[in-house]
């Protein structure tokens, strides 16, 4: 696939070529603060939290069609999406490239560093708030099949041709909090039987200028001390589908083919007492071993 990531110094280049619409998806006051020129705000990428019913899928899509189109995006514009930082928004950037990308988006970037790398760079910012001319935004239906269902993953389960990823934090991941949002904030702990542990951090290294991806290969070796190779079917999930985000783009730039999330994830799956969920640390992963 091409390179979803550009730097701060090759979006300024970007956007003197080619029309582009910049998607801040950070919290209005974040926003309100400073943002790239001619920027919008969409902080519903970060908050919406989505059901896989196909009520809950509709909605969804419904929803993002309206929100990029208010922002401009007609299928002629590269889209680019930012947030703070690559580790400050729970991966909130790559949530908004995931979205776009299972709407059929044709163009999509993701600034590499976010704001904090454009404003490190001395590049313009601007209070400013723009005017977006509203645009009709095109669904490609058939680009969904990145997007699985409650039903899909069960499915999934016991499957050993299918690696269930689970990229939380290590508290979620052993059943200690249910989510980022407070220990209880969903009615059960744990995680889908079955399912490895890479922590959404680890497709990412510190540098100087803040964290960054790790290159194709460092990533396709974090994948294999689980078992994944760029062959396996990869189903991910975390709580809402910001994280898992992060690393489903990760994983895409790394040439991991079939790469699908759950993006109803933890939150939808911990609320239906008929799905089945497993608790503590499995023995396997103990050992540093591939369960």
């Amino acid at each position: 696939m091409t390179d979803v990531l550009i730097s701060a110094g090759e979006l300024a280049d970007l956007l003197k070529k080619e029309p582009c619409v910049v998607i801040d998806t950070r919290n209005p006051d974040a926003y309100g603060a400073g943002h790239l020129p001619n920027a919008v705000n969409v902080h519903e990428i970060f908050t919406f939290l989505a059901t896989s019913t196909p009520e809950g899928i509709h909605e969804l899509k419904s929803k993002f069609a309206e929100a990029f189109g208010n922002a401009g995006l007609s299928g002629k514009e590269t889209a680019v999406i930012y947030e703070q930082s690559m580790n400050s928004g729970f991966g909130q950037s790559c949530r908004g490239y995931y979205l776009l990308t299972m709407l059929g988006y044709p163009k999509v970037k993701v600034l590499h560093g976010g704001f904090e790398a454009w404003a490190a760079a001395g590049l313009p910012v601007t209070k400013d708030v723009p005017t977006p001319v509203m645009a009709s935004f095109p669904i490609l239906p058939e680009a969904g099949d990145i997007l699985i269902d409650a039903k899909t993953m069960l499915a999934a389960v016991g499957r050993p041709d299918v690696a269930i990823l689970d990229v939380r934090d290590v508290d979620e991941w052993i059943g200690e909090s249910s989510s980022p949002y407070g220990k209880d904030y969903c009615p059960r702990k744990g995680r889908i039987p079955g399912a490895v542990w890479l922590e959404w951090y680890r497709m990412m290294k510190p540098t100087a200028e803040g964290p960054r991806f790790k290159s194709k290969d460092e990533i396709l070796a974090e994948c294999a001390t689980v078992g994944i190779t760029p062959d396996t079917p990869v189903y991910l999930y975390c709580f809402k589908g910001a994280r898992a985000s992060n690393t489903f783009l990760a994983l895409k730039n790394a040439g991991v083919n079939d790469v699908r999330m759950y993006f109803g994830s933890w939150n939808e799956w911990s609320r239906d007492p008929s799905l089945p969920i497993e608790q503590g640390l499995p023995a396997a992963q103990l050992t540093g071993k591939a369960a």
